[in-house]
This record gives C-alpha cells, structure tokens and sequence, in this order.
C-alpha cells in the first residue's frame, strides 16, 4: 500500500457499489488498482502518462476516470459513500453553500469543438453497444463549442473555473457543480441545493433538504429566499447593505428585515473548510482537465476519498 491508496477498510466501503462489467467483454482491470492510480493523479496533478507503473497501463487508468466521469459513477459512488453515514447519523444536515474560483492550466484549453459522435455512429460495431449496459463513452455528456460549454471563463488572469459546492457540518462536500469562472453564485444555489441526493437504506426517497442552511451575501437577493421559505428551509443570510438601504426608504412598505441568527452563521465557516480540503488535492486547485466532465469527476473523486478519510 502507497501513501494516498485506499486502506482496506475504505476499499472494502466502496467495493459493492462498483460496476462489475465494462459491458463489452472481459473483466475490468483490477479495480482498487485502477482507483488508487486516480487518487495518486488527483492528489499529485501529476500527468497521466506519468502515473508510477504500480498502477497499471497510464491509459487504462486514465480512460477508467473519464468514463466514470461520463457516465455519473464518481456521483453515484459520492452518494452511497453518504448513504453509509447518513444511516450511522454521522451527517451534520446543518449545511452551508459556497464557491471557490479554480485556475486552468493552459493544458485545460484546446478541447475540440466538434461535438462528440452520438451512439451508434460509427457502423454496425456502434449498433451492437446501444444496450442498457453499453460503455460510458457513448453516453459522455455532449461537448464542444468552445471554452464556456467546458466550464472555462476568462478573467484578468486567463482561463479559470467555479467550483460550486455545499457541506455539511463537519466539512465534508455534498454536492459539486462545475461553472465558467465569472459565474455569479446566486444563479447556481437552486441547483447545487437540488444535487443533493442521499439515498436511504432499503425503501424510501433519498434525502434531499437539510435542516438548515448558512450562506454569505453573494446568496442574499429574493428569489433564493422565496424558494428557501417555500421549501421549508430554515436560512441564514445576511442581507446586502443597498437591499437595507432600500428597504429602510421604503418605511413600512419595506416589511419586515429578513431574519439572521449570528450563532447558526459562525458555522459558515464549514463549507470554506470543505473547501480547503479539496483544494489539497492538486487536480483540484489547478484544472488541468479539458472537458468540464471530467473536472467534475475529478473533484467528485477528491469528495469520496475525503468522505471516506474523515
């Protein structure tokens, strides 16, 4: 076992959820192998062709990821990594929602702009995959069409990505959206809120609201607040100076000030810990990834090992 690798007792939370077949022939390779080269390459940045030869073949490493990626299994295996500690009660459903700016590398730029080919494309041998247990490859996310369909914004200091996110209670992410980096927060805080999804053991829907939420300014306008209140969610927001500001103007047609409880906004601070976290992995805090797709699956990947480590 080398530094970073998943120990036993982590291997063994994660292997019943993994696939068992690659849906064409044969086996997967090896698949804690394959995992503990992803984990090396997203915690170093290291290139992929680069991976140590412990791992394996660089590109059945590397093509494992992008079709997990693709095909939501880096999301599915977060979830059920989160089920687990749901079902222990080891989630603090206290959460708070935040976002971090991500700077791409110039080997982030240069994906190519022609969409990918749709199923079934490429002859007879494409017709024989389009069954339910076909490859991720020909169901990845359409791409293409330049740098702000891949999650890539231009700023004063180039090319950077939004990593959208919220925590729970101790630190640890819930749900990951991946944006161009200017971006505002406010116009992904209903679907990062909607991303989360913790299955429940047995029967029964998979959770979904927390029992409160912290947030900062960047949230505090009033659409993100009816839809607080009409989905039952205790909040805590402060609200922006020049929306007090117009408010007081208004006298008593202004209403009532939104409520704020200092106590429960100290505990804002999680999601920037959560934060912290995945930017110790360096295939987080400097995007090296083309595709949108498989930055998510990267970060995605840096919340199961975090969920798992804690």
């Amino acid at each position: 076992m080398g530094r970073g690798d998943l120990s036993d007792a982590e291997w063994e939370r994660l292997r019943p959820f993994l696939p068992v077949s690659n849906g064409r022939c044969g086996r997967w390779r090896d698949h804690r192998q394959v995992i503990d080269g992803i984990l090396h390459r997203v915690r170093t940045g290291v290139q992929w062709r680069d991976l140590p030869e412990r791992f394996g073949p660089w590109k059945t490493v590397y093509e494992r990821h992008r079709l997990w990626s693709a095909d939501g299994t880096w999301e599915r295996l977060l979830q059920q990594v989160q089920a687990v500690a749901d079902a222990a009660g080891e989630i603090d459903w206290d959460i708070s929602v935040d976002s971090t700016i991500v700077r791409a590398h110039q080997h982030a730029a240069g994906a190519r702009t022609d969409p990918p080919p749709a199923p079934g494309s490429k002859g007879a041998e494409g017709m024989e995959q389009q069954d339910e247990n076909a490859v991720a490859e020909s169901r990845r996310p359409p791409g293409g069409g330049g740098a702000g369909s891949e999650g890539l914004g231009r700023s004063r200091g180039g090319f950077t990505s939004k990593l959208h996110l919220s925590a729970d209670g101790r630190c640890r992410p819930l749900s990951l959206i991946v944006t161009p980096g200017q971006r505002a927060d406010c116009t992904q805080f209903k679907p990062v809120l909607e991303k989360i999804r913790v299955p429940r053991p047995g029967l029964g829907r998979p959770r979904k609201k927390p029992d409160s939420l912290a947030a900062d300014k960047a949230y505090s306008n009033g659409p993100i607040r009816e839809y607080l209140r009409r989905r039952g969610i205790r909040h805590t927001i402060p609200e922006k100076t020049d929306s007090q500001a117009a408010r007081l103007r208004k006298g008593s047609r202004g209403g009532r000030p939104p409520g704020f409880d200092e106590d429960r906004y100290k505990k804002r601070n999680t999601v920037e810990r959560a934060i912290n976290r995945l930017k110790q992995s360096r295939a987080v805090v400097t995007r090296y990834d083309k595709r949108d797709y498989v930055f998510l699956g990267t970060a995605t990947a840096a919340a199961v090992a975090i969920w798992l480590r804690t």
